[in-house]
């Protein structure tokens, strides 16, 4: 029989003493992605042990010949089983940690294809990498709004990453900006609506809101600007000004309690609005790393 690693009886060797688990939280730190894939494979292995233990009892029947060795015996060899068939591609484990990073928002959303999205300032063919379609419209996107929020995270703190992602969340990635009555563009990127303070323009939208949780179709007013800066320098100063949104500047420190906490302060009446969110913040992460 091959070596088979050193284990408690009855249990299946995983992280459940404090070494393992310290050492899950100082790769979670580090790598975050590895932990995940980590984690996932042991819940794999808990779950090979439990179906290893129901195939074994519901197989053999107690004998005369049965005794304390034996079971330690039958149980090592079950784990041993377990193990060799735990982390297999595709297996269990894949399934698991895609799901964790899923919810964790560490998997970026799909590149949408958006070949109408806004033109670029800049060839994308002059970019250190290749950009493909369906990246072309989403890239441009990315690339034409860097500089106004570059200077929005400068004024608030928040990435600008995470203001191009909402800009684009809010838009269509730029095919579905808030236009006024004759087509001409309001350059409102972030939905902002005119409240009764607001003495500038305004384009006024049929637009989805939800109440109590279904979509309803609600007439509203929207700010309108004469320009993307404009538009990123509004937003810059909502959030840097308004106690509403105040802590979540603070807590602005990645792409899920970025969203969570818009969602919480009210930003949008979407109930999806922070999961949706934060798919777009890692595809705009995956595409800025594409035009570096």
């Amino acid at each position: 029989m091959a070596a088979i690693p050193h284990l408690n009886p009855g249990s299946t060797g995983l992280a459940v003493d404090t070494r393992s688990l310290d050492s899950l939280r100082s790769r979670a730190a580090s790598d975050p992605k590895a932990a995940v894939r980590e984690v996932a494979k042991q819940f794999e292995s808990l779950f090979m042990n439990e179906l290893m233990k129901t195939m074994r009892a519901s197989t053999m029947s107690s004998g005369m010949l049965d005794n304390g060795g034996s079971q330690l015996g039958t149980e090592m060899l079950d784990t041993q089983f377990a193990t060799k068939l735990t982390g297999l591609p595709g297996g269990l484990s894949d399934a698991i940690a895609r799901h964790l990073e899923r919810q964790m928002g560490m998997s970026p959303g799909p590149i949408p294809v958006t070949r109408s999205a806004n033109n670029t300032p800049a060839p994308l063919e002059a970019t250190p990498k290749p950009v493909k379609l369906p990246q072309v419209g989403a890239a441009g996107f990315v690339q034409q709004h860097q500089a106004a929020a570059d200077r929005a995270e400068a004024q608030t703190g928040i990435p600008a990453a995470f203001m191009v992602a909402q800009a684009a969340h809010e838009t269509g990635w730029g095919r579905k900006e808030i236009r006024h009555a004759d087509g001409a563009p309001s350059f409102n990127l972030f939905g902002i609506k005119a409240g009764a303070n607001w003495q500038g323009p305004v384009a006024e939208i049929t637009t989805t809101e939800y109440v109590g949780g279904q979509a309803q179709k609600v007439v509203a007013k929207f700010r309108a600007y004469g320009s993307y800066a404009e538009s990123f320098a509004d937003y810059a100063k909502l959030m840097k000004d308004s106690p509403r949104y105040r802590e979540t500047v603070a807590q602005a420190k990645d792409a899920s309690s970025f969203a969570q906490g818009l969602q919480r302060a009210g930003y949008a009446t979407d109930p999806a609005y922070a999961d949706k969110l934060t798919r777009v913040i890692n595809t705009t992460l995956r595409l800025q790393r594409t035009l570096t």
